[in-house]
């Protein structure tokens, strides 16, 4: 897999520790021991995640996977609170789900500049005049600021698309992806040409929706065998499934059978999105071939489309197609 696509990462993260609270005294001639005039330390910068859209990989997160906020200030004199750490921010692609080391899940970043705090920054310790009474003036102590402690979070990245390109290597997947939006996928004649996942953005008159080229998937790929079962988990989070066969494939039915059977051993619920069926490169074959392949799915309560990237037929209908369900899914 390509170095500049990280969809899963471990990193180190820490919030700031409290500030000391002050000892101090305000004296004048008039008050012989002095008055504990002594501030509280500042808080300690918190650990947020924020999510960005513009970003689809944790790359930038590969050479600083040490992320430690600011400690907060200590008090001072004249009863001045010392200031806050700055909170630190980790930016991370929309579909990111944070992890603990036990796999507890401890947040998901599903939108755009979503933020959530991980972890808090520790309190400041309250310096001397806060300890002061009637009783006692001048206490000549003061609290330490709360220490946190570090941690390790696994970060995993669920791409977030409408729609989700499913099939086995060499059907055309990255071709469709090039001819529908404006995205320049590496395009080859031999499988797994395409090796991480690719996006484009589907232009519908005033409006669009987000299309995901993700790796072949082959039979056992959720056994661990090809690329597909590195990439299944991304599949989790494509609201429509648009499964794409070759015309000249020797077994149509086997094939989308393969395909649904990959996706429901890695995980059942995948069976329950929408999805729609289009073959590819129908230039290839006649009136009479379609039909044989439309009788083989007749079991299948949606229309096949015939689709081909070369002359472009079947294009305008597929887009309309996959629209329709984008719609239907948003009002859920």
């Amino acid at each position: 897999m390509k170095d500049n696509f990280i969809d899963f990462i471990k990193i180190y993260c820490k919030s700031g520790d409290g500030g000391k609270g002050a000892i101090h005294f305000h004296r004048e001639r008039s008050i012989r021991r002095g008055v504990s005039d002594g501030g509280d330390g500042g808080k300690g910068g918190n650990i947020i995640m924020r999510g960005n859209s513009n970003i689809h990989t944790f790359i930038h997160l590969k050479y600083n996977r040490h992320w430690i906020a600011n400690s907060g200030f200590p008090g001072g004199k004249k009863n001045l609170t010392g200031a806050n750490g700055k909170d630190l921010f980790i930016e991370v692609p929309v579909g990111t789900i944070v992890k603990d080391v036990n796999q507890n899940i401890l947040a998901e970043i599903t939108r755009n500049f979503q933020e959530e705090v991980l972890f808090q920054g520790g309190i400041g310790g309250k310096g001397n005049a806060f300890f002061k009474s009637s009783k006692r003036r001048s206490p000549y102590y003061a609290q330490s600021g709360v220490k946190t402690k570090g941690n390790w979070i696994i970060l995993e990245l669920k791409i977030l698309a409408d729609v989700g390109i499913i099939g086995f290597p060499n059907t055309g997947k990255s071709t469709l992806l090039s001819k529908i939006t404006k995205a320049r996928p590496k395009i080859g004649n031999f499988c797994f040409t395409t090796t991480i996942p690719n996006f484009g953005i589907v232009k519908m008159n005033y409006d669009s929706f987000i299309v995901a080229d993700l790796p072949g998937i082959i039979e056992k790929a959720s056994e661990g065998k090809g690329l597909g079962y590195k990439f299944l988990r991304h599949v989790e989070r494509n609201f429509i499934l648009l499964f794409l066969i070759s015309s000249n494939t020797e077994n149509h039915k086997m094939e989308y059978s393969t395909l649904l059977n990959e996706l429901k051993k890695f995980n059942p619920k995948l069976l329950n999105k929408k999805r729609l069926l289009a073959v590819s490169k129908s230039d290839l074959i006649d009136k009479r071939t379609k039909e044989e392949i439309k009788k083989n799915f007749l079991f299948l309560k949606e229309n096949i489309i015939f689709i081909s990237s070369f002359t472009r037929d079947g294009l305008v209908q597929l887009k309309s197609e996959l629209w329709s369900l984008v719609r239907e899914n948003a009002k859920r």
